[in-house]
């Protein structure tokens, strides 16, 4: 059945797990469906976990597997999940493999169970934003869009910003 929007899950900040034992971050299953609820989300979507890593963690064959699910999916607008650390690496691999579809990507520098996390308005943005913009490679954060290839994070403030 055809969506107008998909969502695919990579895992990310925006789905950590805060582990009370040792202190460490860890991957469960998604918050993307409560999220979706408390944002009383009304869209037509589709939504598919590709992968829970850290964008740190991910590879070529993990780019690939990301581009070949945006490719061979019948919906033509796309919302990515993923790490903020390498998000800008994975916008400028699909803006070169994956022309013909709006995708814009998103996520979180707090994790979702934190309460005090951005996740769900970046979230609410991307999917605002995927809706109007024409075909390309998006990032959404901190209620901007930013075109792949003219953004980069500010590690110094958290925030992404644009570049020339």
């Amino acid at each position: 059945m055809h969506h107008n929007i998909k969502i695919f899950i990579t895992g990310g900040t925006f789905d950590k797990e805060y582990n009370e034992l040792n202190g460490s971050l860890y991957f469960k299953e998604t918050h993307l469906h409560e999220m979706l609820n408390l944002g009383r989300c009304k869209l037509d979507l589709s939504i598919e976990t590709l992968m829970m890593k850290d964008s740190l963690d991910f590879t070529e064959q993990d780019r690939d597997m990301i581009n070949q699910a945006c490719v061979n999916t019948e919906e033509n607008k796309i919302v990515i999940t993923h790490g903020t650390d390498t998000m800008t690496i994975t916008a400028s691999y699909l803006a070169k493999h994956c022309k013909k579809k709006t995708i814009v990507l998103t996520g979180a520098m707090v994790p979702y169970k934190f309460g005090s996390s951005d996740g769900l308005f970046n979230l609410g943005s991307a999917l605002a934003f995927v809706q109007i913009l024409s075909p390309g490679v998006y990032i959404a954060m901190n209620g901007k869009i930013f075109e792949a290839n003219k953004v980069k994070k500010n590690k110094e403030n958290a925030t992404f910003e644009s570049i020339d």
